[in-house]
């Protein structure tokens, strides 16, 4: 007479614990939460440019939603662009890193030639295909985060433990420093810069490495601001706008009126004040503070608990990129992270009178077709590194398949003898 054969407790505790390493939680394809954040800027950043763009479009072009229509119209083309980008694996990126170093050093050489580079209020940064335009350094950005992260896993060993492998990248940094200032964009280089410096320092360089370049960043960013007037203007204005504030102040006063008037809960969507030429750039630059007029400290930081929440998933994905070895798609993820809460902070700092004004664009709000399509595009590649981590298996997924076919193994045999044994019996 045959007896059924029980599992026992410790079997029962190797096979959940072999089944949990390969099957981890929030392993799926699609990120919930990263998704939510995505599709909440989109929607919010929509209603917010076209609140804030109507007084100015209807007086420019006759047409209060002119810009309403120009967003959908650069969105469908980024979500177009998004779909495709989505396609592309993450490998083929890492494998061109130097195409598209030299790509952003050609768009950022266009630019400079005049007859080719479209200058708007003294500066030269877009180029011109039809009707539509290109901003170089949007471009240029992403191109670096592609190099950079492709460049720190071939040399991560020598940025790590060697001066060569860590001055290497800012040789490029220099060189594109330089173009991008030519434009001039100094917004684009801090955002640049510092996006290529936390990449590097979460390679593992050396700290004291790290400082001494970091220092040297600094004393170069103070000698850009003093050597040009306007800069350093801007720099006296924002420590005290009010002692200026129908000049040099203008602009962070109007701003900072526009987040008086929110108050907590906001004078309600399209009754903003300060949307009427009172704040220049209302619906580019200072998009955050119509926002903020219309919706109030609540819808600010519902705001910004979105860009919040999108920026801690992709740092989470890039750190499960980094568990799995997957040190390409870690180091982008983690770049545009970096890329896209580093512009937040800059664009809200000055919103806010928390830093000196500058051109810096509020990612998937403020008006710009080449901003817009950037992002989608950068959102697209996070979605795919988490397909790819989804779907491939980490060196440690891999031990765990053969340690529970060794598991199975063991398993099977003792079953076998203790049915010899009752056999026997």
């Amino acid at each position: 007479m045959g007896a059924t054969t029980v599992t026992g407790p410790d079997e029962q505790g190797a096979i959940k614990h072999w089944l949990s390493s390969i099957f981890p939680a929030q392993q799926g394809t699609f990120d919930p939460l990263l998704s939510f954040a995505a599709i909440g800027l989109l929607v919010v950043g929509f209603i917010a440019m076209s609140s804030a763009s109507i007084e100015f479009a209807a007086e420019r072009y006759g047409d209060p939603f002119f810009h309403s229509y120009r967003y959908l119209f650069h969105l469908g083309l980024s979500l177009f662009g998004a779909l495709i980008i989505y396609r592309i694996p993450m490998n083929i990126w890492e494998r061109t890193g130097w195409f598209w170093l030299m790509f952003a050093f050609v768009l950022l050489t266009l630019v400079l030639i005049p007859g080719i580079g479209r200058e708007v209020n003294g500066s030269r940064r877009w180029l011109a295909f039809g009707p539509l335009t290109l901003q170089a350094s949007e471009v240029a950005k992403v191109c670096i985060i592609l190099y950079l992260a492709g460049y720190l896993v071939r040399r991560q060993d020598e940025v790590r433990d060697e001066w060569k492998g860590f001055i290497k990248p800012m040789i490029v940094l220099f060189a594109v420093t330089i173009l991008l200032m030519l434009e001039p964009d100094f917004g684009a280089t801090v955002v640049t810069l510092c996006t290529a410096f936390g990449m590097i320092f979460l390679a593992g360089v050396r700290l004291w490495q790290f400082s001494l370049v970091i220092m040297a960043a600094l004393a170069a960013l103070i000698i850009l601001v003093v050597s040009e007037p306007y800069r350093l203007k801007r720099l006296t204005a924002y420590t005290d706008p009010w002692a200026d504030q129908f000049d040099t102040g203008y602009q962070l006063t109007q701003s900072l009126i526009a987040f008086g008037r929110g108050e907590w809960l906001g004078v309600g969507l399209g009754n903003s004040i300060q949307k009427m030429f009172y704040l220049p750039e209302s619906h580019t630059d200072f998009v955050f503070a119509i926002f903020a007029e219309e919706f109030g400290f609540i819808g600010a930081m519902f705001l910004i608990a979105l860009f919040c929440l999108l920026i801690a998933r992709i740092l989470m994905i890039a750190r499960r990129a980094e568990h799995q070895q997957h040190m390409f798609s870690a180091f982008v993820a983690y770049g545009i992270a970096l890329m896209i809460s580093g512009q937040v902070f800059i664009n809200i700092g000055v919103n806010i009178a928390l830093l000196p004004t500058k051109g810096l664009t509020l990612p998937f709000l403020s008006y710009g077709g080449s901003s817009l399509i950037v992002c989608c595009a950068l959102l697209a590649m996070v979605f795919r590194i988490n397909q790819e981590l989804s779907s491939s298996k980490s060196p440690i997924v891999k031990n765990s398949i053969a340690d529970g076919r060794k598991l199975s193994r063991t398993i099977a045999a003792r079953k076998s003898r203790n049915i010899q044994k009752r056999a026997l019996v």
